[in-house]
């Protein structure tokens, strides 16, 4: 069964021990993986992943450009990898970077409320997500801490109120340690959600609702790399005790379907 994965996390080998520990940290959890292109592709192999999304978020401006060159030479070279790149909130010049995005061949971008905080909600961000839009490129965004407001569901919500055409991945099925706010307040036609930092936590009844929620076709896979192992998330997955067919679309059809490959 073909495997894709919509949600990792790499970073310059200079820095990927460096972020690996600060994103535990911040999470509480000990990772003892690399966040880069080599740690990530040897456990895909293993795993037998052969599609995968990678992007990081920028927590200031100049990080920007920089950033998003390295994902876009990241994944150059390697067949089924996609990257998805970043934006900072308020920062000038965000639709030639958008352009300078398409160009480098990124497919996305991702958004991390908590890290780089805004309020997704924010309408300064509105510019931003309309400019995505336009450019058909799908933003993932982080979803559900309950020790901020910053990213609730709720505030994906207010946005689609404004922009229900607006192509969004809800990370974490809709919303890490908010999934009973996502099933009430998140959908349409436009709304996808991951599996990625849900299912070590949730029981596979809980998961299951959260994942009929949306609907077989609106969810994909995801691991959250560095914070968890391939391994580890695939048998998470498949203990959710869907049959063949469920399994294909999550693990790979959706993703498919998504970037129209």
């Amino acid at each position: 069964m073909k495997i894709a994965d919509i949600h990792a996390h790499i970073f310059p080998d200079k820095l990927a021990e460096k972020a690996s520990h600060s994103i535990g940290d911040f999470y509480g959890v000990s990772i003892e993986r690399e966040a880069n292109m080599h740690c990530l592709t040897a456990e895909d192999r293993l795993a037998g992943v052969t599609r995968c999304v990678v992007s990081n978020s920028a927590t200031s401006a100049k990080q920007v450009f920089n950033a998003n060159t390295f994902l876009a030479e990241a994944v150059r070279g390697h067949e089924g990898y996609l990257a998805f790149g970043t934006i900072y909130p308020g920062m000038d010049g965000y639709e030639e970077e958008l352009d300078r995005m398409l160009e480098l061949g990124l497919r996305g971008i991702k958004l991390h409320s908590d890290f780089q905080g805004f309020a997704i909600d924010d309408k300064k961000m509105l510019p931003v997500y309309k400019a995505c839009m336009v450019r058909d490129l799908p933003i993932l965004f982080h979803m559900g801490d309950a020790r901020s407001e910053l990213s609730a569901p709720k505030k994906l919500a207010n946005v689609l109120e404004k922009l229900p055409e607006l192509k969004c991945i809800a990370a974490h099925l809709g919303g890490y340690q908010r999934w009973d706010e996502a099933k009430a307040c998140l959908k349409g036609a436009n709304v996808w959600v991951d599996t990625s930092s849900s299912l070590f936590v949730l029981n596979p009844d809980e998961a299951r609702r959260s994942i009929e929620h949306f609907g077989m076709d609106k969810v994909m896979f995801g691991t959250d790399f560095p914070m968890w192992t391939h391994e580890k998330e695939l048998e998470r997955f498949f203990a959710l005790g869907y049959g063949e067919e469920e399994n294909r679309k999550m693990l790979y059809d959706n993703f498919e379907k998504l970037f129209k490959l």
